[in-house]
């Protein structure tokens, strides 16, 4: 069966977020002004090509006639970066270095090592990186904010910060920004302990940035789920007059939710409802996302009874609950065999005028084809098709195959008859409307108990043969005893 996976959207939470703007495609644009020699089309084709080694490439390059220029080599990069190989680019651009010698500049060497990032490989990403420094080139600071991130994506946080402790010699400054940038690489995969570290040691390059510092700790911290440490960040940035927002307390009750999940479910509901009280009192009024970040964290501990009344506090604070909300709590019930409290949540959220996405009518439907209850689900999927939202193909293909495993044939071609009436295209084959292919689910037989009155071995047990040997030899030996004495 085909299982359908929700996820909640998860807001931005850092301030700053450094992002390299893609390259302009300079020759493909109808209004360009810039004009590329005849051979230029056929210099990409070659670039691309998958064809042949490393050693071909350099080979065919070497055949062109043309005059190679900075801007022809980084027009060939940004054409060929979503279709050549990484290792192909990488020789194209090593060849032009040696053919050009001084004449490529630092910003070109910038926006391939930018391409190579993006790509996700290091090696030719460091290769170059290596370059820039021994050809005593420079560094921009966008250039380094991406190479951090993926270096701290990759796992290699340690050759991150080796770069950001050796920015002078990249001649680039290491000011706020790039701070900023390795303290945001840092946290974002919860290496917070060391962000601190690079803080700690900078502080005099902090100044004005310290909100966004701050917020990439308190991310940092949470990631790893740790309350204590997070807390402490929370307190640091009260003293330092920075004023907490929603993002803040956002991501403070994912890390606490999170922990109380694993380690004190019993303790979801008062503790959430502690920090909504401090929220408050900073005139922070708790959005529809935060009562939905402590609803997602009771539906995995399956505590019915107080996703509930979480979606009643949601009314009576004045917070109206979203569709987000009514499918967390109706995902819930039907887990835990509440269906018919279940289909009243869904009701209530359609009388509330609320259009929720595919993805709520996709994974309720999937959850209960998955606890074995395809009428209700049936019933869900009509629902689905009275609010006319479309992409019902998905919905389809789960159902059928599901009924005809089940033995009823009969719905099952109702319903593949109704998607091919509606024009939906059908991913399912139509052999599983075939009871000689399809082979229909049986649940298993429970042993039946056996009943031992009336029979003869029942009536006359047998003897354990090892008491029976131990009580003879118990009797030899004291009648030895008794002829000794």
């Amino acid at each position: 069966m085909m299982h359908f996976l929700f996820r909640l959207e998860r807001h931005p939470f850092l301030t700053q977020v450094i992002t390299t703007p893609k390259p302009k495609n300079l020759f493909h644009s109808p209004h360009s002004t810039i004009t590329t020699p005849p051979e230029f089309e056929e210099l990409c084709k070659v670039v691309s090509s998958s064809m042949g080694g490393l050693d071909d490439l350099e080979s065919s390059l070497n055949r062109f006639k043309l005059s190679l220029s900075p801007l022809l080599v980084t027009q060939v990069i940004n054409s060929c970066e979503n279709e050549a190989p990484t290792r192909r680019l990488l020789r194209f651009f090593l060849w032009s270095v040696k053919n050009l010698s001084s004449s490529l500049e630092d910003k070109d060497f910038n926006n391939v090592v930018r391409v190579f990032a993006k790509k996700k490989d290091h090696t030719a990403m460091r290769i170059l990186v290596s370059d820039i420094r021994n050809q005593g080139r420079a560094m921009e600071s966008q250039t380094f904010s991406v190479v951090a991130e993926m270096l701290v994506k990759l796992g290699r946080e340690d050759e991150a910060l080796g770069i950001f402790k050796n920015l002078e010699k990249f001649k680039c400054p290491p000011d706020s920004f790039s701070l900023t940038a390795i303290v945001n690489a840092l946290c974002a995969k919860g290496h917070a302990r060391k962000a601190e570290g690079v803080v700690y040691h900078h502080k005099d390059k902090i100044a004005g940035v310290e909100p966004c510092i701050y917020r990439s700790l308190l991310y940092g911290w949470s990631v790893q789920e740790n309350v204590k440490e997070a807390r402490r960040v929370i307190k640091e940035m009260k003293s330092a007059g920075i004023e907490l927002d929603l993002c803040c307390y956002n991501t403070f009750l994912r890390c606490l939710c999170g922990k109380n999940v694993k380690h004190n479910p019993s303790g979801l509901v008062p503790e959430a409802l502690n920090v909504m009280m401090e929220m408050r009192s900073h005139r922070i009024a708790p959005t529809s996302v935060i009562y939905n970040i402590l609803l997602s964290c009771l539906g995995r501990t399956r505590r019915v009874k107080e996703s509930c009344q979480i979606l009643e506090l949601m009314k009576k604070a004045g917070c109206a609950p979203d569709w987000i909300s009514y499918y967390l709590v109706a995902r819930v019930l039907y887990l835990t065999g509440r269906f018919g409290k279940g289909n009243k949540i869904v009701d209530e959220m359609i009388e509330q005028g609320l259009t929720p996405d595919r993805k709520f009518y996709y994974d309720l439907i999937g959850v209960l084809c998955g606890v074995e209850r395809v009428n209700f689900a049936l019933e869900l999927f009509e629902r689905m098709k009275r609010s006319s939202l479309g992409g019902y193909g998905p919905v389809y293909d789960v159902l059928i195959p599901k009924l005809c495993r089940g033995g009823d044939f009969e719905k099952g071609r109702e319903l593949w008859d109704e998607a091919v009436a509606t024009g939906v295209s059908l991913s399912c084959s139509s052999d599983v409307l075939d009871p000689s292919i399809t082979e229909v689910f049986k649940p298993a037989r429970k042993a039946e108990k056996v009943d031992l009155k009336g029979c003869t071995m029942a009536k006359s047990p047998v003897k354990n043969k090892q008491n029976t040997m131990k009580g003879k030899k118990y009797k030899k030996m004291k009648k030895k005893k008794s002829s000794s004495r």
